[in-house]
């Protein structure tokens, strides 16, 4: 088991900038991939950011030049730093981690809301 803990969003202006943050606990060795997922009122969930634990990234297509995903020396922390925030962005940002054996964990979710 893996759990996650989420911090960093809040309310801001366009054009702003914030740094989401995901801590994973738990069986942490088995960790592969981790990533950013986002979902907006009525909307799918939308891939943000992902990456492994090589350090390959891949980002949405609406993100891509704006925002970073990274892993901290530990590897058990992933974040996202968001720039040139849009108001399309306002979402809930779910961190998710991947296992080798292919298992999905997610956190609680953190509110990213960018006001025009």
């Amino acid at each position: 088991q893996v759990q996650l803990v989420e911090s960093g969003g809040g309310l801001v202006q366009a054009g702003g900038s914030l740094r989401l943050s995901c801590a994973a606990s738990g069986s942490i060795f088995s960790i592969d991939v981790m990533g950013w997922i986002r979902q907006a009122p009525g909307q799918q969930r939308e891939l943000v950011a992902g990456i492994t634990s090589g350090g390959s990234t891949n980002y949405g297509d609406s993100v891509k030049g704006r925002f970073t995903i990274s892993r901290g020396n530990a590897k058990n922390t992933v974040y996202l730093q968001m720039n040139s925030l849009k108001p399309e962005d306002t979402a809930v940002y779910y961190c998710y981690v991947e296992s080798h054996l292919g298992l999905r964990y997610w956190g609680q979710g953190t509110q990213v809301s960018v006001s025009s």
